[in-house]
């Protein structure tokens, strides 16, 4: 047990070390920025906003953390897990509530992809609600796999 919190606490400060050099490496992340950290509840963005609360805790810089979720409608998505976390946290946070999924779901013809038209809703959404609430950066978590399987749904699939 001892070791695992161990090994846990190794991988949390190198996840928050390289996140850090990159955020300080392509300026992502400047003194007084309002960051709207968007968040699915899937491991990426989680794992991106326990990072960037760290950061913020012990950057030499000063940024605030604002946390949203999309809420697109979908079935049997539990709407109480994210907002009890965020109070958890002590988290200043967001439900944005749109039903992109039945408009999607009429629109794509059965056995096709959704990803193209629920990608687009869900960033339309998000940039007006950034440009409406005065954040001025938007953080959006994506891992390695995502990036690959973006790239081949955008090669062999034009969206």
């Amino acid at each position: 047990m001892a070791n695992d919190n161990l090994e846990r606490n190794k991988l949390h400060k190198r996840l928050r070390r390289e996140a850090g050099k990159a955020i300080a490496d392509f300026n992502m992340i400047a003194d007084g920025d309002n960051v709207m950290v968007c968040i699915s509840g899937g491991k990426d963005s989680l794992t991106m906003l326990d990072i960037l609360l760290s950061l913020a805790k012990h950057a030499s810089i000063n940024f605030d953390i604002f946390a949203v979720n999309l809420d697109q409608k979908q079935p049997g998505f539990p709407d109480e897990v994210l907002p009890d976390y965020f109070e958890s946290l002590g988290l200043e946070y967001h439900i944005l509530e749109e039903d992109t999924y039945s408009l999607v779901n009429d629109m794509v013809p059965e056995g096709k992809t959704y990803c193209g038209w629920c990608s687009r809703f869900r960033r339309g959404i998000l940039y007006k609600f950034t440009g409406q609430n005065g954040f001025n950066k938007i953080a959006l978590g994506h891992h390695r796999d995502d990036m690959v399987e973006t790239l081949f749904l955008n090669l062999f699939h034009g969206g």
